[in-house]
């Protein structure tokens, strides 16, 4: 049975003691400054209760206990380590100096959202506090997945996208990617033929291996990847694991190469000269600058000159993974449908691939063919 009493302090202050009875049959209280949050409290305790999924306070862990224990599950899952090492950030730099004295059940809705406001209010970025929103959503689930929560306060919490990521991806033009392919040289120029006509991620490049290569089918198919700290492991998602097809240019390209490729027991297509897993750094530093910088596809930046003092030197326009970007815009232009552009990239869902690319599907023609179509119907 649920009660609701008002209590009068010895200090003289009046406040109001909720009561119910836990799943265990246990008696408990909890005491409140205003009616209206004994029985907001009271609400959501007998429902959790009838649910069976109620921590009482007494007993609930802080916030930052439940993230160590959530970091650490994730390491035992053996997710891959870059995405441990951001989790930790945003437990380390965000939510255990805020809220991770807090219990569980002391988190709210209302409390998340000014987290986040908090948050905001020390400078972070509208996407850093999207991501630490994020983790502590996965800290609820964790927990509640464990009996350690009655709810996940994150999950109706609805937070407003980067522009950023609302923005269109940068995609070079066909006369840039003409330009760079006539620059690159020497063991950069399989690497980045290669990237630019099948869209494998950049990490995905680094683990592919020769045994993943059918020349004679003009297909490879990706089964591993190297992670920044050059560790091999699966693909970043399920879907990761794809076929994708080669062309004539890729091909050849291939077959040259392999003549050349440094040789190693991992059997990898670009390994370094000793032939390991190559440093992304290196790929950039060595590869990517200079190649877009000889085929003019670069702008002038603040930097340094070669006797360190400062001048505008050539920076490359777009990032590696541009070459990703301009696969896909490539596929998309050959009629390639979505989904199909979906397996191909190794898209966890068609949802990823429309929020990128779905400008790219736009037929301007056929949308002017279908609105006359309708008024032709319409008005005879």
């Amino acid at each position: 049975m649920a009660t609701i009493r008002k209590r009068t302090l010895p200090s003289g202050k009046q406040v109001w003691l909720a009561g119910y009875v836990d799943g265990g049959g246990k008696r408990r209280f909890k005491q409140f400054s205003t009616r209206k949050e004994a029985d907001q409290f009271l609400t959501r305790a007998r429902s959790e209760v009838a649910h069976g999924v109620h921590v009482p306070e007494s007993q609930s862990m802080t916030v930052g206990l439940a993230a160590d224990a959530w970091l650490k599950h994730a390491e035992e899952q053996g997710l891959e380590w870059s995405t441990v090492l951001h989790y930790q950030q945003h437990v380390n730099e965000h939510i255990r100096p805020l809220i991770g004295s807090l219990r569980l059940t002391a988190v709210t809705t209302p409390r998340v959202y000014a987290f986040a406001e908090e948050l905001r209010a020390k400078g972070r970025s509208q996407e850093m506090v999207r991501r630490a929103v994020q983790s502590l959503g996965r800290i609820f689930r964790f927990a509640k997945g464990r009996g350690l929560a009655g709810q996940n306060p994150v999950a109706d919490v609805k937070l407003k996208r980067s522009k950023r990521d609302q923005g269109r991806v940068e995609i070079p033009t066909k006369e840039e990617l003409r330009a760079i392919l006539a620059a690159a040289q020497g063991r950069w120029r399989p690497l980045i033929v290669t990237a630019m006509f099948t869209g494998l991620r950049a990490s995905e490049l680094r683990g592919l291996r020769w045994a993943d290569i059918d020349m004679k089918r003009r297909v490879l198919t990706v089964r591993q990847r190297a992670d920044a700290w050059k560790r091999i492991g699966p693909p970043k998602s399920e879907a990761g694991t794809r076929d994708v097809p080669l062309g004539p240019m890729v091909v050849n390209t291939l077959r040259e190469w392999r003549l050349a490729c440094p040789k190693g027991e991992l059997d990898l297509v670009f390994p370094s000269g000793a032939g390991q897993v190559e440093h992304h750094p290196n790929i950039i530093a060595r590869g990517w600058e200079p190649t877009q910088v000889a085929a003019g596809v670069s702008e002038m930046v603040e930097g340094k000159g070669k006797d360190g003092s400062p001048a505008k030197v050539a920076k490359g326009r777009y990032n590696f993974h541009a070459l990703r970007h301009a696969a896909a815009s490539m596929f998309i232009e050959s009629g390639m449908t979505p989904k199909r552009v979906q397996a191909i990239m190794g898209h966890s869902s068609i949802v990823v691939t429309y929020d990128t690319y779905g400008h790219l599907f736009s037929d301007d023609e056929a949308d002017q063919n279908a609105v006359r179509t309708i008024e032709e119907r319409l008005l005879g």
